[in-house]
């Protein structure tokens, strides 16, 4: 098995055959896949709700990994996960009760997971740590697909996966990174400690088959082992 794992986010597919795309990205050997949810104030963009994860269940049992870039995600985490969402992620910057937030969606039987905004700084992730099973740096600004990476965000993961070996949490918590991953960066994020990455406009576009794209993630990933 790969040390790594490839999550392809579908805001960035063609949704007027979205069955069809995650069909592909599921046959080119997908190991989760990422909704990208966007409430227009937390982030300057409105994206999908519920109705999509319900819509996503059926057609596979790859995790259904829930990225909520809202502000309240209480409000809306219980109808992901009714909805079928294996995993839910929240923002440090967007719960001032993280704790509570993340006791909610362990309740509900979901793992859990925290994301950090490129400028928030890793010590925000301190004391939440030993209750995550997830954290999710942004490599971009949230709100949008298609950006570059930011070139800091690997020593940021470096630094996130030396807090969790000193911690002994390195087999709990996974790093997943999002923002501008494409094959010839992302042998550099998983060298730095990454374990799963996202992947949104270099896997679902037009200028080659999803299968040809997954394609190229693992042929720049052979042999590469996390830090």
């Amino acid at each position: 098995m790969p040390s790594f794992k490839l999550a392809p986010s579908i805001l960035s597919a063609d949704f007027s055959r979205l069955g069809q795309q995650v069909q592909e990205a599921v046959d080119a050997g997908a190991d989760w896949l990422h909704v990208d949810v966007m409430d227009g104030h937390f982030v300057p963009n409105l994206t999908m709700g519920p109705m999509v994860v319900r819509a996503l269940r059926p057609l596979t049992t790859l995790p259904l990994d829930v990225h909520l870039m809202v502000l309240q995600p209480e409000r809306l985490i219980p109808a992901f996960v009714e909805a079928g969402a294996d995993s839910l992620t929240v923002h440090v910057e967007a719960c001032p009760h993280l704790h509570r937030v993340i006791q909610q969606i362990h309740g509900l039987g979901a793992r859990a997971g925290v994301a950090l905004n490129p400028a928030t700084p890793l010590v925000a992730l301190e004391e939440i740590l030993p209750y995550v099973e997830l954290v999710l740096i942004m490599s971009v600004n949230p709100g949008f697909g298609g950006q570059s990476y930011i070139p800091t965000s690997t020593g940021k993961i470096a630094r996130l996966r030396a807090m969790l070996v000193q911690r002994g949490l390195e087999e709990q918590v996974v790093i997943q990174v999002d923002g501008g991953i494409k094959p010839d960066n992302a042998r550099e994020v998983v060298e730095a400690g990454a374990t799963v990455l996202v992947a949104g406009s270099a896997i679902f576009n037009t200028r080659a088959s999803v299968a040809a794209n997954m394609a190229a993630f693992r042929q720049a990933l052979r042999s590469v082992h996390p830090a």
